[in-house]
């Protein structure tokens, strides 16, 4: 159970709610205001292509809400928004409440999501220049400054969705930011991994694979001099690739403009590779930071973790958690230094 006030009370029929799995702790939302009917959820061959459309070409005309960060080019015109997103998973200001039933324990979903959304409608991140990368991630610093502090905010997920397999509903590219009352079970994992890793081996883990990757390049992508790109010794996924910093840094939002513009570049080669040598998959990227919750975490390391859609779960993997990936990273990397190299 988080670490957080509630008060025991009933749900309204229009608020998420974060219920927690009472054998593993895992949390879940129930985003009962992206609500579907139940025959919405029959898969039928959709065409891809572009939106009919798209609501982020002109904000100001498409309902969206009002900006709550915008960055301007010099002509006036708008590079990058960021704004409420209209069908939030977890609901905006509100106050924490306990909702449990019987002996399961629930809480409505109170948070903040936004999107960041980038000029270009037709451009992805892997086809923007570092630069324009750079001001994304700029974007992701300042909204996280800005939302770490409010009450009930004990975590902050960023991340980016690209292409229908990956779960983007809108071909515009755009990020998501969540502040949330509750920390991600996989960053919990993350946390709990690094803090045992130091005591067993009075040494930093983020620091030895780093260190590890580096000596041995047969697995790195990219390297510059703050970051180094690499597909993980223990990938879950075909071409899954990991961006880590040079410098012991638990906090996101602690980065600097110079490491801004290095993790720009890591992120902007990477998703270029494949772009290139997968011909624009799908592919999913998220931030994972030490969490916001007033606490110290001191071995570990925030990074980023890119996840292409190469194939489709099976049994294996729902029924174990054991992730099968067909090609082994060392080839991976290989063959994706290649086509940042052509």
């Amino acid at each position: 159970m988080p670490h957080i006030q509630t008060e025991n009370t009933k749900k309204t029929s229009t608020e998420s709610e974060l219920r927690q799995d009472i054998v593993t702790g895992d949390w879940v939302v129930l985003a009962t205001g992206r609500a579907k009917r139940p025959d919405a959820f029959v898969q039928t061959d959709r065409a891809v292509g572009v939106d009919a459309v798209d609501p982020f070409e002109n904000p100001d005309e498409s309902g969206q809400e009002k900006d709550v960060l915008i960055y301007r080019l010099e002509n006036g015109d708008w590079s990058l928004r960021v704004f409420p997103n209209k069908y939030p998973a977890f609901s905006r200001g509100k106050a924490v409440r306990e909702i449990s039933e019987g002996p399961y324990f629930s809480m409505n979903g109170v948070g903040y999501h936004e999107v960041i959304v980038t000029r270009d409608a037709h451009k992805s991140l892997a086809q923007l220049e570092t630069w324009q990368v750079a001001e994304v991630i700029d974007a992701y610093q300042e909204r996280y400054l800005a939302l770490m502090n409010k009450k009930s905010v004990n975590y902050i997920q960023v991340l980016h969705n690209h292409g229908k397999e990956a779960g983007a509903s809108l071909s515009h590219p755009h990020s998501q930011l969540m502040a949330i009352p509750v920390i991600s079970p996989y960053v919990e994992l993350e946390l709990s991994g690094s803090e045992q890793y130091f005591k067993s081996n009075k040494k930093r883990v983020f620091e030895i694979i780093v260190e590890y990757e580096r000596a041995h390049k047969k697995r790195v992508i990219f390297e510059n001099e703050d970051f180094v790109a690499f597909c993980p010794f223990a990938s879950r996924a075909a071409f899954e690739i990991w961006i880590v910093g040079k410098r012991n840094n638990p906090y996101f939002e602690r980065i600097t403009d110079t490491e801004k513009f290095a993790a720009a570049e890591a992120l902007q080669k990477s998703l270029q590779a494949l772009y290139k040598g997968l011909d624009n998959p799908a592919y999913n990227f998220y931030i994972h930071s030490a969490p916001c919750n007033g606490q110290e975490y001191p071995h570990y390391q925030w990074h980023i973790e890119i996840i292409p859609h190469t194939s489709v779960w099976g049994g294996l993997e729902l029924a174990t958690g054991i992730e099968a990936s067909t090609i082994d990273p060392e080839e991976a990397a290989q063959y994706l230094r290649s086509k940042i190299n052509e």
